[in-house]
């Protein structure tokens, strides 16, 4: 899995490509880097699924981990880019509700409101 950070504005987008898989290791290393963000004060994140193939059930387990951490610290996560079979596991476990998700990067940069687009 690999992982980009960039800054638009305020908001942070962090880059997805690859597998998010408990075998990978890479559930951990995203859970890192918005930790990460988190600890530099970056409230508003954004995280890019387009590049992500495949998503396990201990994937899903960190995306809503992730999802609890950011609101923990006062922060906002935005799913952006999710595939189509995604979507559908996120509707199927009734996930759908928890994550705000957007298919281009300017609505979800909107949605933060004063930042963006």
């Amino acid at each position: 899995m690999q992982i980009e950070e960039r800054l638009v504005g305020d908001v942070a987008i962090v880059k997805v490509a690859g597998d998010i898989t408990l075998n990978a290791g890479s559930d951990v290393r995203l859970k890192d880097k918005i930790q990460s963000l988190l600890q530099q004060g970056q409230k508003q994140l954004i995280v890019d699924l387009g590049g992500v193939s495949y998503v396990d059930s201990a994937g899903l387990g960190q995306l809503v981990q992730i999802q609890t951490t950011t609101a923990n610290h006062g922060g906002k996560l935005k799913l952006l880019n999710v595939t189509k079979r995604l979507n559908d596991l996120l509707v199927v476990t009734k996930l759908v509700t928890v994550f705000d998700t957007f298919e281009n990067e300017a609505e979800a940069l909107a949605s933060f409101g004063k930042a963006g687009a």
